[in-house]
């Protein structure tokens, strides 16, 4: 069964029930408590909820500790299906799909403002902007009708044009991760204050007044003043590191590391590791803690298929950018165990299945890609076959690359052709059909060495976007089949492009990896199909995270 449903402002809202094949059940039913309604219907019917967009909605139910087994978000479906259109970046709500479908300018997207404190409701509006003569309910089983016809046959790009299928499973991956994404940023990831201070405190020393540095940092930075012969220097200003090293009779175009690591200076050293030290205490010291971290749990607002491969961000908290240095602090609660699953070498295993070559898809059958790439071409020099294949994919250029086409010609093939069709405007797409951006107007104009330069960044751009696009279709896919086939007690707390945690109790641990492993299946045959390259997921049942790695 599927129901559609709109809000109304306050706690109000409209449902309607549809059959299997999308007709209604009977009239609208106009609610005075939505909330209460989408419970009892889940419970009853375990329906699939359509609604505008699930940001909106479902933070609303999960504060109320109601929890929706499946859903079609409207405006995620919109954002895919005219990326596969080749229109990247309209806008997405409720007014912008109702002027385009009467052939209208959709009008400009309002800003997210706070609610009224005095006003409280559950639920944002979500009919503003709409025609009078529309409701938001009508609107949005309009906009679902729409969605559900037949794909823009138009937009033939290269690759061949993907199956209305694959574009039905992209959507409702992208929608259960709408609905992850939500959970994971109410429930929160376990992290213990005490052993993060402690770790902050062996690296930087005690914590320091506002506005200060660490003990430690301020000694280093001392340090690197007097080894640069200046009284007053402040490492954090690159501007200023350049011109000390200028007197020094050293240039430097920036004070990254690995431009400083090709300098033979007594500064550079202890400059190096201020610099390692002080992204530790800027991007996940006191500060951030004090900002991220309540009772117990890291919580920040995840946001699902928000880049344009498919992959996620997070709205503050750096949440899929964990360093390794703080992971100890991530800690299971007393009964429980952390369960991390990480998938190996997987934009490289997906270039396999994608590309059927023959040698990778046979290296990809070891547990360890790169070196069996380097036993069949790289005479067992590991770094040279890893270093080479991420070089083809990412558009570097080394030595290897002549050894890579010999030997895995139809590998090299599929990112050879991604990366022509980018270089002259085309349009390439993931196994599911996420689309990449068309370039923009104009992009090949102006100066022939500029024009050349646009021309050979946007082919490296496409020349990985459908291998990593096809990684994201794959994560998104193993998390919607995960969320919904978890053992009870276990909750998803983490995920990051390859990787998930799971929070569980202790005796549910292994049921919980074994959930990982079985969905990590069902979703290489469902993006990728028959093939009989592996995405391996390794997993590790912890208490804390770091001990996962």
């Amino acid at each position: 069964m599927r129901i559609v449903v709109a809000p109304a402002g306050q706690n109000a809202g409209t449902t309607q029930r549809l059959d299997d094949s999308d007709q209604p059940l009977g009239p609208p039913e106009n609610t005075a408590d939505l909330a209460a309604t989408i419970a009892a219907d889940e419970a009853a019917h375990r329906p699939r909820w359509i609604w505008p967009d699930t940001s909106r909605i479902y933070p609303a139910l999960q504060r109320k500790r109601i929890r929706v087994e499946r859903a079609h978000d409207i405006a995620l479906a919109e954002s895919a299906l005219l990326g596969y259109a080749g229109r990247w970046g309209e806008p997405t709500s409720l007014p912008a799909i109702v002027a385009r479908s009467r052939g209208e300018e959709p009008p400009t997207e309002p800003a997210v403002t706070a609610d009224n404190p005095d006003q409280p409701r559950l639920f944002e509006d979500t009919d503003d902007g709409l025609p009078e003569d529309l409701t938001a309910f009508d609107a949005t089983l309009a906009a679902y009708r729409r969605q559900k016809g037949p794909a823009d046959q138009k937009a033939a790009y290269e690759p061949t044009p993907v199956t209305r299928r694959h574009l039905d499973l992209m959507i409702a991956a992208d929608s259960a991760g709408a609905l992850a994404a939500a959970e994971m940023s109410r429930i929160g990831l376990p992290w213990r204050a005490d052993v993060h201070d402690q770790i902050l405190t062996e690296a930087l020393g005690p914590r320091p007044p506002q506005h200060t540095r660490p003990a430690k940092l301020q000694a280093l930075a001392d340090e690197i003043a007097a080894r640069l012969h200046t009284a007053k220097l402040n490492p954090d200003s690159a501007a200023e590191l350049i011109r000390a090293f200028q007197r020094e009779g050293l240039t430097l175009e920036s004070t990254r590391a690995w431009e400083l690591k090709r300098l033979e200076h007594p500064a550079v050293e202890p400059l190096l590791t201020y610099k390692s030290l002080a992204r530790l205490h800027t991007a996940n010291g006191w500060a951030w803690r004090d900002s991220w971290v309540q009772n117990g749990r890291f919580r920040p607002e995840y946001v699902a298929a928000a880049v344009v491969s498919g992959r996620w961000a997070t709205r503050g908290g750096g949440a899929l950018q964990i360093p390794k240095a703080v992971r100890a602090a991530v800690v299971a609660e007393p009964g429980f165990r952390l369960v991390v699953a990480d998938a190996q070498q997987l934009e490289p295993r997906v270039l396999a299945a994608m590309s059927a070559d023959r040698g990778m898809t046979e290296a990809a059958a070891h547990g360890d890609l790169y070196a069996a790439l380097a036993e069949q071409s790289f005479k067992g020099d590991r770094a040279q076959a890893k270093v080479g294949l991420l070089s083809a994919m990412y558009g570097g250029s080394t030595p290897a690359m002549a050894t890579l086409r010999r030997r895995y010609p139809d590998a090299l093939a599929l990112l050879e052709k991604a990366a022509t069709t980018g270089e002259s405007g085309g349009i390439v797409r993931s196994v599911l059909g996420r689309t990449c951006p068309a370039p923009r107007s104009g992009w090949d104009g102006g100066p022939e060495r500029q024009a050349m330069q646009r021309a050979r960044d946007r082919g490296r751009f496409t020349r990985n976007f459908v291998i990593q696009a096809s990684a994201a279709d794959w994560a998104a896919v193993l998390l919607a089949l995960l969320r919904s086939s978890l053992p009870d007690g276990a909750e998803l707390v983490f995920f990051q492009h390859d990787e998930v945690v799971v929070h569980c109790p202790a005796e549910q641990a292994e049921a919980a990896a074994e959930s990982i492993r079985q969905a990590a299946e069902q979703a290489t045959a469902l993006v990728l199909g028959r093939t009989p390259v592996r995405l391996l997921l390794s997993t590790a049942v912890v208490t804390n995270y770091a001990e996962a790695k």
